[in-house]
């Protein structure tokens, strides 16, 4: 058995579609840098899902590797429902009416399916249809109507979404139908979902314990796309597993101007916090129809692994696009190019500073305080490896916030912990029976016969020496390579 490390330390999700769905081109995403592949349940059969699962797992076994699968369960969507002719295209200073009914619609009645919209508006509202591209502004309500003057206009095509921001949205987060889809997801041995349009710690908790009743223990990613998530992220980075910032959704419910400072803002409270952190949308989105990115593209995707996230998250780029296999590569292209230099940059290194300071600041555990050395001495030292045995994964994400230039090879015995451990940024996770001494052993000797280390290269060893406890990680060891 040989290692083979991946491209780039970034994690790279690829939302998988009809573009992307097939075998050969999952193989080729995958050799290109793919590390996660996300189903999202929005669209498509359950059969057309569940071929999809089994596609990629054939794929990665096949190539002698692990991909986890993401499941995005659609949430509380507001959409616009079916059209008689698309586009629609809206003209401003018209009026227009969106009604609850079930009808077809027309350049005045556009029907939503969101039944609670009256409740949620009043006159002098905005609504946004389209990603925010056409505006609305409310002129009155009626019980199952709500009439509209078109303050930005443009084209509309049936099922695009509808943004309230800062109104209250009368339905749960988790829905009966996300519930629904979670069983279905949690039959095909799914282990890891994101939650959409989560605004309290409660919507993460609803998903967790509804996988609790089924026997199942889940991993849950709390998609970060209301206002009311930015607001009350602190108990919801408590709640969940990793977060991921939605830039779609959030550039409406948010002013546009205030994202690249609140996407900054999240990703370091996951990093303290401990959470994987995912940026996603329209970070390639020219490559939808188009063999390069553009330079503010490039830019955005670099910019993002520099504020430290764990992961960066491709949509339409793989999931429709003409180029789903460019698309990867130029993502782990942007990633191992911008790695390389890392440790120059001074913006990285003073936010890395940063962070080692706000944890020193506080009250510091032992686990963190070997997070830092660790940090410290992979810099000194040069060392290209860091090896950890971790029974919950703890250990290897401590170690991954603060972004060693070295791998973090994190060996576990549990399947689930090794999967949701490759959403951690430069961590290499491992399946090996850790219950003695030897694992390490093993796992140089492995490393040496990969040709990764040499005789003379350090490498550091974390482990829970002396508490015997999980999560107990105190010690650190360094070993010089014979």
């Amino acid at each position: 058995m040989k290692i083979q490390l991946p491209l780039q330390k970034t994690k790279i999700i690829c939302t998988i579609g009809p573009a992307s769905c097939s075998e050969a081109v999952l193989s080729d995403m995958m050799r290109r840098g793919m590390t996660i592949a996300r189903i999202n349940l929005s669209h498509g059969t359950l059969e057309e899902h569940r071929q999809t699962f089994a596609a990629v797992r054939s794929v990665a076994t096949k190539q002698g590797r692990r991909c986890p699968i993401l499941v995005d369960l659609p949430g509380p969507k507001m959409r616009i429902g079916k059209l008689e002719t698309e586009p629609l295209l809206l003209t401003k200073g018209t009026e227009v009416t969106l009604t609850t009914r079930d009808v077809l619609g027309t350049p005045t009645l556009i029907p939503v399916t969101y039944r609670r919209l009256p409740e949620s508006v009043s006159a002098g509202s905005v609504i946004y249809l389209n990603d925010g591209f056409i505006a609305l502004e409310v002129i009155e309500v009626l019980p199952d109507e709500v009439r509209c003057t078109v303050t930005m206009g443009g084209p509309l095509l049936s099922g695009k979404g509808l943004n309230l921001p800062g109104a209250k949205i009368f339905e749960n987060s988790v829905t009966d139908q996300d519930l629904k889809l979670m069983d279905f997801a949690l039959e095909e041995d799914i282990t890891i979902f994101s939650v959409s349009f989560v605004e309290t710690a409660e919507d993460i908790l609803r998903a967790r314990t509804f996988a609790r009743e089924k026997g199942r223990k889940i991993y849950v990613v709390a998609k970060i796309e209301r206002a009311a998530a930015v607001e009350n992220i602190d108990e919801i980075l408590e709640a969940a597993d990793a977060i991921m910032i939605a830039r779609g959704d959030l550039g409406v419910e948010i002013p546009i101007e205030e994202i690249p400072i609140v996407q900054k803002q999240l990703i370091r409270k996951a990093n303290l916090s401990c959470r994987p952190v995912i940026t996603a949308t329209q970070m390639l989105e020219s490559m939808i129809d188009n063999t390069r990115p553009t330079r503010a593209e490039a830019t955005d995707v670099a910019n993002a692994i520099l504020d430290g996230t764990d992961a960066v998250m491709m949509s339409e780029e793989t999931a429709i696009g003409q180029y789903p296999v460019e698309a990867v590569e130029m993502m782990s292209k942007i990633a191992v190019a911008l790695e390389r230099q890392r440790h120059m940059i001074r913006s990285s290194i003073f936010l890395q500073e940063q962070l080692k300071g706000e944890l020193i600041n506080r009250q510091i555990t032992v686990p963190d305080t070997v997070s830092l050395n660790v940090s410290e001495a992979v810099r000194a030292l040069g060392c290209p490896f860091v090896l950890t045995a971790t029974s919950g994964g703890m250990t290897a994400r401590r170690v991954s916030r603060l972004k060693p230039d070295g791998w973090i090879i994190a060996c576990s015995n549990d399947e689930r912990i090794c999967d949701f451990l490759r959403f951690s940024y430069g961590v290499f996770p491992m399946l090996m029976d850790t219950g003695t001494r030897e694992w390490y052993r093993r796992l140089i000797s492995l490393l040496k016969n990969s040709g990764l280390i040499r005789r003379g290269d350090r490498i550091i060893l974390t482990e829970g020496k002396f508490s015997g406890t999980t999560g107990g990680t105190d010690s650190l060891g360094i070993i010089t390579i014979s």
